[in-house]
């Protein structure tokens, strides 16, 4: 009897945590993959035709953009304002409303992108909040059970995909834009009620009411306060942001932040490396560690950034892809995307039991940094089918839509050995203490993913680049396609060379 009386129990208020996440994600995933379809077939038709895609291209990526840079935000006003919980419902609110937006305004350019706007902010502002707040409910009698829990999130995400990726494209074609930007709003306010109604059994964690005088941005101002070579190069990274700001007309508004914004990190992170012993006197050994820390893993991160360029695309240029090819009637391109997540399902649960044990029992030490090196390189030969497929398309072939199943395997592969190893291993490597800031950092590896799809978009414009790509006998499209795939493969080669040099740390709670 006292073996069931101390066995752990599963916190009460978990399943309104799982049920919120379940229909935030289709309401997210359901408007996301149909997203770049119905810019190129209805809002954006006053655009010339051929330079349509590029444009849908360009908002889907900038979208992507704020959904992974305003975790930063929603981060910080958490911890410091509201709390986990009046953050995730308040912005879930406005979340609401983005949806309702985009029902509203389906032939409206700003009603649209503002719908746009709020969602980002909303979806992006929870992103890093719903995880941790699931972490509050445990305590050290449970907390075996949590690892169950993000378990059943991890599936709840692929599974509201796999249905919003089936049934969206049909609900858009057969009813409309009001009808399918509409019903993700209504599952994302059934989300928000759900998420309300367990308000009385949360554990709520209060935000903290100071400052932590050893914070990352304080230990790296301090480093660089003194003047030196190392402030030297952050100050030219500050120029070099400014000039990439003031090229907004020729890159794009968003871009233009954005690259300035990786100018001031890269830039600012070898600068405080050069002289990051000055802050010890000031903040102790043990925080200059945990800086130094993490900016080894911003290097990581640095790499790993490519594999987003490649993995978001799915839903911009392999959907514009898949319009090209021949498919049943009834099949819309956005419902290949179902199988990305389907694949997900199967994938981690085998990979787990099956496919690493037996590669473990044969000698073979599947790493973490290994796992994610095979993961960026996966995607680049995703990307080669796919720049094959679109040469022989382009030659007159036309290939039936089950083609594109191949680079959907090889790219998912590269996302469960990417995605899911990745964030796990930054909180491994990060002393306590800034494990919030590694979060926040890997969710900008996102962000500069998309980026650079967003410069290669605008690199082509130019009427002199595209006659030289045409050059070479190949059309814009799939010159850009094996330009990623390259990209990829190099990116894999150096994340492969750096991981060699890695010195592994172990920083989870005693």
């Amino acid at each position: 009897m006292s073996n069931i009386a101390s066995a752990p129990k599963m916190p009460p208020q978990i399943p309104y945590i799982i049920g919120n996440e379940g229909c935030e994600r289709f309401s997210f995933y359901g408007m996301r993959n149909i997203l770049t379809v119905f810019l190129m077939t209805s809002l954006l038709l006053a655009i010339p035709e051929e330079l349509r895609k590029g444009e849908a291209k360009e908002v889907f990526h900038t979208f992507v953009i704020g959904v992974y840079f305003f975790p930063l935000l929603g981060g910080w006003i958490a911890d410091r304002f509201w709390g986990k919980y009046r953050t995730i419902l308040y912005l879930s609110l406005l979340y609401v409303c983005g949806h309702a937006c985009l029902a509203f305004f389906e032939h409206s350019i700003r009603g649209f992108y503002f719908g746009l706007f709020l969602i980002a902010l909303g979806s992006g502002g929870i992103k890093p909040l719903v995880s941790s707040f699931v972490g509050d409910q445990f305590d050290k009698s449970n907390r075996s059970l949590a690892q169950k829990v993000f378990d059943a999130f991890y599936w709840i995400i692929n599974f509201g995909s796999f249905f919003a990726s089936l049934f969206m494209p049909v609900l858009l074609k057969n009813f409309g834009a009001a009808v399918a930007f509409g019903i993700p709003g209504v599952f994302m306010f059934i989300a928000t009620v759900i998420f309300w109604s367990g308000r009385h059994k949360y554990v709520h964690v209060k935000p903290t009411t100071h400052e932590d005088p050893n914070s990352f941005l304080k230990v790296v101002r301090t480093a660089l306060g003194g003047g030196g070579a190392g402030l030297a190069v952050t100050l030219l990274g500050v120029v070099l942001a400014l000039y990439a700001v003031s090229c907004f007309e020729a890159l794009g508004l968003v871009a233009a932040l954005c690259l300035a914004l990786l100018l001031v990190l890269a830039f600012g992170g070898i600068g405080a490396w050069m002289q990051l012993d000055r802050a010890a006197p000031k903040h102790g050994p043990e925080a200059v560690e945990a800086v130094r820390a993490v900016l080894r893993l911003l290097v990581l991160f640095a790499l790993v950034t490519p594999f987003w360029s490649l993995f978001d695309q799915k839903a911009s240029t392999w959907v514009l892809q898949a319009d090209q090819m021949s498919k049943p009637q009834w099949f819309q391109s956005s419902m290949m995307q179902a199988i990305n997540p389907a694949l997900v399902m199967i994938l981690i649960p085998f990979n787990n039991t099956v496919l690493f044990p037996l590669l473990s029992r044969l000698g073979l030490k599947i790493t973490a940094l290994r796992r994610m090196g095979m993961g960026i390189a996966f995607s680049g030969v995703a990307w080669i089918v796919v720049g094959a497929m679109q040469l022989m398309m382009d030659g007159g072939d036309k290939l039936l839509i089950t083609w594109q199943i191949l680079p959907y395997v090889l790219l998912t592969i590269g996302e469960v050995l990417v995605s899911a190893t990745g964030l796990e291993f930054a909180y491994s490597q990060a002393p306590l203490a800034m494990k919030g800031v590694i979060t926040s950092f890997w969710n900008l590896s996102v962000t500069m993913g998309n980026l650079w799809v967003l410069l290669a978009n605008s690199s082509v414009k130019s009427d002199a680049a595209t006659a030289w790509i045409q050059s070479t006998g190949v059309s814009v499209t799939s010159f850009q396609m094996f330009f990623f795939a390259g990209f990829a493969l190099l990116a894999a080669g150096a994340f492969g060379l750096y991981a060699k040099g890695y010195r592994m740390l172990d920083h989870y709670r005693g």
